[in-house]
C-alpha cells in the first residue's frame, strides 16, 4: 500500500513537472518588463517628476481685493455701494525677478532627467538579479537531476542488499554502506534544494508569478560566454561611461545642484510685486485709478544660508562623482577578471566529458550487474561520478554568472 501511494506521489509530481512549460531568457526577460512590480512602482516616480516640472512653469495666480462700505454714518445707510457710495477694487501679480523660474524649470527638468537614470539603473540592476537566478536555477536542477538519480540506484541496492542480508548472503556492513552513501547524496541534494528554493523565490517575485519558473538554455545560450574578449580598460570603461545610467545619474546630480546654487542665488533678489486699483471715494479725487509697485527691501534674509548649503551639496557629489570614476575602473577589472578566470577554467573540459562520463557510469552500472565490480568499487565511483557532474554543472553556472556580472557592469550584452 505505501509503495502504491508513493508511487502515485511520484506520478502526481511528474504531472506537475511537466504541465509547467520550460521558459527561454527572452521569455523572461519580456515577462519581467511588463509584470515586475518594482519597476511598474518606479515608473510612477518619473510621473511624479514630470508633473513637478510642468507645476515649476506656472506662475503664482493674481491677487484680486475688494473694499465695500458696511456702513456710512453721514447717511446712516448700510452697504453704501451705489453711484454716491464708496467702494474700491484692486489687482497684484508677483512678478519674479532674478531669473527665478526660469532656474525652478530647469532644475526640475534635471530632476526629471535623473528619476529616470534612476530608473534605469534599477532595472540594469533587477535584469542581473533576474539572470543570476535563472542560470542558478537551471544548472542547480541538472544537478538535482543526476542526483536524484543517483538516490533512485541507491535505494534500489539498499532494498535489496536489505533483504539478502537478512538472508545471510551479503554482510551487513555492504548495507551500511549503501546507506552512508545515501545519506551523502542526500545530504548534497538538500544543499542544493535549499539554494534553489531561494532563486526560485526570486525568480517568482521578480516575474510577478506564483508557478514555478523552469529556466531552458540551449547550447548555443551557454556556448556565447565561451568567446574570446580582451581586456581593454579604457574602451571597456568608455563603454560603461556611456552605458551605465548610475554613472549618468552622478553627472546629473552634479548639474542639478549646480543649477540649485543658481536658482537658492536668484531668491535672494526681491521679487516685484505689480498691482492696479480702483477707489470711488476715498482717495484724494473721485474715481481714482492707481498703478500699485511693491517689492521687499532684503534688508536681513538675503538666503546665505541655503546658498551656502547648496554649495555645499555641490562639492560633495563632485568628490562622489571622482570616487565612483576609480570605482568604476575597478568593477570592470574585477568582473573581467571573474569572467576571464571561469573561462579558463570550463575551456580545459573536453568537449565530450558529459558523454564521456555517461558511457563509464553505463558501463560501470552493467559490470556491477555482472559483478566485475566490487560495491565499494561500484559506491565510490557512484560518489565519485555525482560529485564530477555537480562540479561541471558548478563550473557552467559561475561562467553564466560571471559573463553576467560583466554585462552589468559595462550595461553591455557583450556576450
Amino acid at each position: 500500500m505505501k509503495k502504491l501511494y508513493a508511487l502515485f506521489l511520484f506520478v502526481l509530481l511528474n504531472q506537475t513537472i511537466m504541465a509547467q512549460k520550460a521558459i527561454t531568457l527572452q521569455d523572461c526577460e519580456s515577462q519581467f518588463l511588463k509584470k515586475n512590480l518594482f519597476l511598474l512602482a518606479s515608473q510612477y516616480n518619473i510621473d511624479a517628476t514630470k508633473a513637478l516640472t510642468i507645476q515649476s512653469r506656472i506662475w503664482d495666480n493674481p491677487m484680486l481685493t475688494a473694499e465695500l462700505n458696511a456702513y456710512n454714518p453721514e447717511r446712516n445707510q448700510y452697504f453704501d455701494i451705489g453711484k454716491d457710495g464708496q467702494k474700491a477694487f484692486g489687482i497684484e501679480q508677483l512678478i519674479y525677478l532674478g531669473g527665478k523660474k526660469r532656474n525652478e524649470v530647469k532644475l526640475a527638468q534635471t530632476n526629471e532627467q535623473l528619476a529616470e537614470l534612476q530608473f534605469n539603473d534599477l532595472l540594469r540592476t533587477l535584469k542581473l538579479q533576474l539572470r543570476k537566478s535563472f542560470y542558478t536555477v537551471y544548472y542547480n536542477t541538472k544537478s538535482l537531476e543526476t542526483t536524484d538519480q543517483q538516490i533512485a540506484h541507491v535505494e534500489d541496492l539498499i532494498n535489496s542488499y536489505s533483504i539478502q542480508a537478512q538472508k545471510g548472503n551479503v554482510p551487513l556492513k555492504d548495507v551500511v554502506r549503501l546507506q552512508s552513501l545515501y545519506l551523502n547524496f542526500k545530504n548534497e541534494r538538500m544543499e542544493v534544494v535549499n539554494d534553489n528554493i531561494e532563486e526560485q523565490g526570486n525568480l517568482k517575485l521578480l516575474l510577478n508569478s506564483t508557478e514555478n519558473i523552469v529556466p531552458e538554455v540551449s547550447k548555443e545560450e551557454f556556448n556565447k560566454y565561451l568567446k574570446t574578449i580582451g581586456f581593454d580598460l579604457k574602451s571597456l570603461t568608455d563603454e560603461a561611461v556611456a552605458n551605465r545610467p548610475d554613472y549618468l545619474a552622478k553627472q546629473k546630480e552634479i548639474d542639478s545642484n549646480t543649477l540649485n546654487v543658481k536658482y537658492q542665488k536668484s531668491l535672494s533678489v526681491p521679487d516685484l510685486t505689480l498691482g492696479a486699483n480702483y477707489d470711488q471715494r476715498s482717495g484724494a479725487f473721485n474715481k481714482e485709478a492707481n498703478l500699485t509697485l511693491g517689492i521687499p527691501l532684503p534688508l536681513w534674509n538675503k538666503n546665505k544660508g541655503n546658498i551656502k548649503y547648496a554649495q555645499t551639496i555641490l562639492e560633495q557629489s563632485k568628490i562622489e562623482k571622482q570616487n565612483f570614476d576609480l570605482q568604476l575602473q575597478t568593477e570592470i577589472t574585477s568582473a573581467w577578471n571573474k569572467w576571464d578566470e571561469s573561462r579558463k577554467n570550463y575551456s580545459v573540459i573536453k568537449p565530450t566529458v558529459n558523454a564521456d562520463f555517461e558511457a563509464v557510469y553505463n558501463g560501470m552500472l552493467t559490470n556491477f550487474q555482472k559483478r566485475n565490480v566490487s560495491l565499494l568499487e561500484f559506491t565510490d565511483f557512484m560518489e565519485s561520478y555525482n560529485q564530477a557532474t555537480i562540479l561541471v554543472n558548478e563550473l557552467k553556472k559561475k561562467l553564466a554568472l560571471s559573463g553576467e556580472e560583466l554585462n552589468s557592469t559595462i550595461n553591455k550584452d557583450l556576450f
